[in-house]
């Protein structure tokens, strides 16, 4: 296979470096502002510790659990992310990735590929959603999802458009005419390895976001469908009660990080809630997901699936999140730096390696299935969890109206 094996996440990142032009991994890579969040999310991993057996282990070890219904082999599933450009294939092969390691795929509703393709490659597929326009056009871009065959709903919230980066945003065009693509030249052909690859469909990368359009419209710009969304009158918690019960199937929340925000999930119809701050791509400064995973995990994780995303490099990330609490993880920039470095084979590599590393952490903890997996196998420093959100009100009271 082109491009090769690579045996970490890291080698992933390093190859997708050099592989892409400058703007495009950037894309990728980049956090909010100052990067705290950003770095923070990898860094909060290496801080929780195991307490590993060495006897009495078991030689056999299941994997397998269940997410919004759907039976995936490992604790892993494909977090939503805008327009891939890194790859020709984009979607549809990080769709053809997750199945082929019998998991779930989250298609982003600002992705590059229409919901039908990606569908059709990964039955088991989320669509994610984004309020952005009337309730109206929400409801049209959700049954659209659901009438192709969409198995559950992601809602994500986790975002303020803060814009600012201070060693520089990346410069990405709103179409791909031919003046901007004599300006990007340069760039694009640093990486011939990419370049190639995008030559030989005969096309240049697609900028537009199918999922967004109108029935019957052609798709939109990214950017214009950007302004649309920020100027979008933001939800309430009756728009999310409405919208969970429009679809009629499993929703989740994505981006919570408070629990008094977990409380009001469980209490509107949300079946799940991914804690999570965008990747370090929403408010730049909000903690770690895995410091307030414990405390939400503890506040509703008998009446709500909870998941993490956020900073997941190695199979042992995963077990640490999955110990305090967390039923599966979504990766995000993983798979994309997998994609980037070999196409789906480098998206099944970043699985594969995931996978091992879950097993291997497993083995080492002493137990037969991730479900054994407790709070007791990791060490948890002083001071490490952020407990936002909590009060002795809130703990008392259960959901919130």
């Amino acid at each position: 296979m082109a491009g090769g094996w690579f045996e970490t996440v890291a080698e992933a990142q390093r190859r997708a470096k050099r592989r892409l032009p400058g703007s495009v991994y950037m894309a990728i890579w980049a956090g909010t502002e100052f990067g705290l969040t950003l770095k923070d999310n990898v860094e909060a991993f290496g801080e929780l510790g195991f307490a590993p057996h060495v006897a009495g282990l078991s030689t056999e070890r299941e994997l397998a659990t269940t997410v919004m219904g759907q039976p995936i082999s490992l604790p892993v599933i494909i977090s939503p992310t805008g327009v891939q450009a890194v790859d020709p294939d984009g979607e549809v092969a990080v769709a053809r990735a997750a199945a082929a390691r019998g998991t779930a795929m989250s298609l982003s509703s600002f992705g590059s590929k229409p919901v039908e393709e990606v569908v059709a490659a990964n039955p088991q597929t989320f669509f994610q959603i984004y309020w952005a326009g009337s309730r109206e056009q929400v409801l049209q871009r959700a049954q659209r999802a659901k009438a192709t065959g969409a198995v559950g709903l992601i809602v994500t919230l986790d975002w303020s458009f803060s814009h600012g980066r201070d060693w520089g945003s990346p410069s990405i065009p709103d179409q791909l005419d031919f003046k901007t693509m004599l300006r990007f030249a340069p760039e694009a052909l640093t990486r011939p390895r990419w370049f190639y690859r995008w030559a030989r469909t005969g096309r240049p990368p697609d900028l537009t976001v199918p999922n967004m359009a109108a029935p019957g419209a052609p798709a939109p710009t990214f950017f214009g469908v950007y302004g649309e969304w920020m100027q979008t009158r933001l939800p309430t918690w009756d728009d999310l009660r409405w919208l969970c019960e429009q679809w009629d199937g499993p929703v989740m929340l994505k981006g919570v990080m408070r629990v008094d925000d977990a409380l009001r999930a469980v209490d509107v119809g949300f079946s799940a809630i991914s804690v999570s701050n965008h990747g370090g791509n929403n408010l730049d400064g909000t903690p770690a997901s895995i410091r307030a995973l414990p405390a939400i995990a503890e506040a509703v994780g008998d009446r709500v699936e909870v998941l993490l995303d956020g900073g997941i490099r190695r199979g042992s990330d995963v077990i640490k999140a999955l110990a305090l609490g967390a039923r599966a993880v979504l990766i995000g920039r993983a798979y994309l730096w997998g994609l980037a470095a070999n196409g789906q084979a480098g998206v099944e590599n970043v699985l594969d390696i995931l996978r091992s590393g879950i097993d291997s952490a497993l083995l080492g903890l002493g137990h037969a299935s991730v479900h054994d997996l407790s709070p007791t196998d990791v060490l948890v420093p002083p001071g490490f969890e952020r407990r936002l959100g909590v009060s002795d009100e809130l703990t008392s009271r259960g959901p919130i109206g």
